[in-house]
């Protein structure tokens, strides 16, 4: 496995380069100390993995990866980074990271990382792996939301719709009933069943539910 190193600390890629020795067909062919420098290397070498740090002058490690996929470089990219924040594990992975390791992290997970991008895998360390989950949970609530204002799963009646409005101007029940000339009794029950539907138990959360929906 051909690897070229990228980070702009020569103390860090020497630590590199030594755990990497001991481990066999782990090879070192290149570094850079900044992303201009990691471009420039691969007109002339294509390693198997570039291993760069996120944070560099003159040019970020994002950058490098949005540049190697631009112009469609065949090298897996791994991104070793201290920072664990959401910003920038999401940037990685638009960008086209294949892995995301920690400074932190151990020899052994280091050299798994390795292994498994070089494979075809993908890899991010645990602590980026829930910040993974946690925005496919927060992008699959976004696209329901989507999807309910797109399909009105919600099926609401003509009469409820109207009702939701008089409400929402801040009506009470009996002056609705008055104004649709329907019993107060039948106001309710639309009421209630409007606010089943929409899965809200006060004016607040009918008005914010109402707002999302664009209702």
């Amino acid at each position: 496995m051909d690897i070229i190193l990228v980070d702009d600390h020569i103390l860090v890629r020497d630590g590199i380069k030594s755990i990497l020795k001991e481990e066999d067909g782990l090879n070192v062919i290149d570094e850079a100390s900044n992303g201009l420098e990691a471009l420039e290397i691969l007109k002339d070498k294509v390693p198997d993995i570039l291993i760069v740090d996120i944070k560099m002058p003159k040019m970020s490690g994002i950058e490098v990866v949005r540049e190697i996929k631009k112009a469609t470089i065949n090298v897996r990219t791994m991104m070793l980074s201290m920072h664990d924040s959401e910003e920038y594990v999401l940037d990685a992975i638009e960008a086209g990271a294949d892995g995301y390791l920690l400074k932190g992290s151990s020899k052994d997970e280091f050299v798994k990382a390795l292994h498994t991008i070089a494979s075809g895998g993908k890899y991010f360390t645990g602590d980026v792996s829930s910040i993974i989950i946690n925005n496919l949970g927060k992008e699959r609530n976004k696209k329901k939301l989507i999807k309910d204002k797109d399909d009105n799963v919600y099926h609401l009646t003509k009469r409820e719709k109207q009702i939701l409005k008089l409400i929402l101007s801040g009506k009470s029940n009996k002056e609705i009933a008055t104004e649709l000339e329907v019993s107060k009794r039948t106001t309710e029950v639309h009421r209630f069943n409007l606010m089943k539907k929409l899965k809200v138990k006060n004016l607040t959360e009918l008005s914010n539910k109402a707002a999302e929906l664009n209702l």
